[in-house]
């Protein structure tokens, strides 16, 4: 089904144009075997980084697409329509660099940014550990200062890019002052110490690795510390409300592809001499699933908007994750529905696609704590 969009340039048009011909030359034909394998992505990702589609929404002049969000996130749903791990992995690289390009001085930006912009190169945020995730204050990861470095020791949990990610933002913890301890560090890749535990075993997003990452007395140049200490709890929050709106276009994403699919079954199956699309009880459904994509493609976009205009959007943020994830988890049900019993096989990709929504629920602060983020917000307002 074609989405019409509203951009707000050529050069936009032009990026949209470009990541559906990869994403149908590159992607595509490679998601469910990939899937099948939990083969990780890298070497499409590097196409993509080519192309210049995994630093869309940073300066250009570090090395960025100078893009805006309401751009850069529409780009992300195409590659998540055709391969959700894919679009996950663009996220979270976005996420990673969050840190440096908004907190980092000049002199770490011209360092590192444009490296980690290249193209060639993974990042990975680290924020949840087993016993801290929606409590993220609660992390326990140490950081201490010898000299002009710092000693870092822990773990970190469910970590995408886990073990092949090229640089890792870490937060950590370098005094017992609850949220106002945790400071942020730039980790590379290949430091001593680092290490990854064995990808999780996941229900779907199979190609998407998400590992735990041990850190065994990593020494880390003072230098690479992003902010001052302590202001690592409201960095990671500022990253995280960007991040849930690339988990929102993963979703709206993903649950275009169950609506696509499901319309072209639709049109083909025949059941008592024509189409099954013809009949009521099918037809409301597949209007039901158009009209909650879209609403929830529009929510983001406002977000994102907002974003764009230097006004507050961490309240939209959450509420575009939230009614994207939950929509995404509805389409790629009812997809299932209307294959009927084939839905439920491997031989038609919206089985797949019902495994893989479950996850949007999850990553990036559950519906749960959207949902507290919202309500505290209308009673700040109140």
């Amino acid at each position: 089904m074609e989405v019409t969009r509203l951009l707000p340039s050529e050069e936009a048009e032009d990026l949209l144009a470009l990541a559906r011909e990869i994403a149908a030359a590159e992607l595509t034909p490679r998601a469910s075997a990939a899937e099948e394998e939990a083969r990780f992505p890298r070497e499409e990702l590097r196409v993509l980084g080519r192309a210049g589609l995994l630093s869309l929404p940073f300066p250009e002049e570090v090395g960025g697409g100078g893009q805006p969000y309401e751009v850069y996130l529409q780009v992300l749903e195409e590659l998540a329509r055709s391969w959700l791990a894919v679009g996950i992995s663009v996220s979270v690289h976005a996420l990673a660099c969050f840190p440096l390009a908004t907190a980092g001085t000049d002199e770490q930006v011209a360092e590192w940014l444009p490296w980690m912009l290249s193209g060639e190169t993974l990042g990975a945020y680290c924020l949840s550990e087993q016993h801290s995730g929606s409590d993220a204050a609660a992390l326990s990861t140490r950081a201490v200062r010898e000299g002009d470095a710092y000693r870092v020791t822990g773990s970190k949990a469910w970590i995408t890019h886990g073990g092949v990610a090229d640089f890792y933002s870490v937060m950590v913890r370098t005094s017992d002052d609850g949220a106002r301890g945790i400071s942020c560090l730039l980790i590379p890749g290949d430091a001593t110490g680092l290490s990854s535990a064995e990808p999780e075993r996941k229900m779907g997003a199979n190609s998407s690795r998400t590992a735990g990452i041990h850190l065994d007395g990593v020494l880390v140049d003072a230098g690479r510390l992003i902010g001052r200490e302590g202001q690592g709890f409201p960095i990671a929050l500022e990253a995280l409300d960007a991040g849930r709106l690339g988990i929102a276009a993963c979703a709206v994403g993903l649950a275009q592809a169950a609506l696509d699919a499901a319309l072209d079954y639709a049109g083909q199956r025949e059941q008592f001499g024509r189409p099954i699309g013809e009949f009521q009880g099918v037809a409301f459904g597949l209007a039901d699933m158009a009209a909650a994509v879209a609403a929830a493609r529009a929510l983001y976009l406002d977000a994102a908007r907002l974003r764009d205009a230097g006004l507050p959007f961490g309240s939209q943020a959450a509420m575009a994750k939230l009614v994207a994830t939950d929509t995404a988890m509805r389409v790629t049900t009812q997809a299932i529905q209307v294959h009927g019993g084939y839905g439920y096989t491997r031989d038609f990709p919206v089985e797949r696609y019902f495994r893989e929504a479950k996850v949007l629920q999850i990553v990036e602060g559950t519906n749960q704590i959207q949902r507290m983020v919202i309500g505290r917000a209308l009673l700040a307002g109140a």
